[in-house]
């Protein structure tokens, strides 16, 4: 499902129109991503939560040139889903639709 999806089901289930549907839903995403870029994180209820995320120094490797480089410590955007999130998933979905084809 594509955002574009997102908003044309949103406003069919509501009534609203679809530009007002997209200007809402892109206000609240520009909203996530600058509390998360100020450190903040975002927690909703029902859904989960949207989080920054640590990731310590550490040694890599450049592998065209076979050296090691160091990776800086510096911090990630990531998604935790609330519980009854996960339930839901786990009850209701059974295959995913690129597995259908996989045998």
């Amino acid at each position: 499902m594509r955002k574009a999806d997102i908003v044309a089901n949103i406003a069919d289930k509501t009534g609203v129109a679809k530009v007002d549907v997209l200007v809402a839903l892109e206000t609240f995403f520009k909203e996530v991503k600058g509390s998360l870029a100020e450190g903040e994180n975002v927690y909703i209820r029902g859904f989960g939560s949207f989080v920054v995320k640590k990731r310590a120094k550490k040694v890599g490797r450049h592998i065209q040139e076979n050296r090691s480089i160091v990776i800086p410590e510096h911090f990630i955007p990531s998604f935790k889903p609330a519980k009854i999130f996960v339930e839901q998933v786990k009850d209701k979905v059974t295959s995913l639709p690129n597995e259908e084809n996989a045998d």
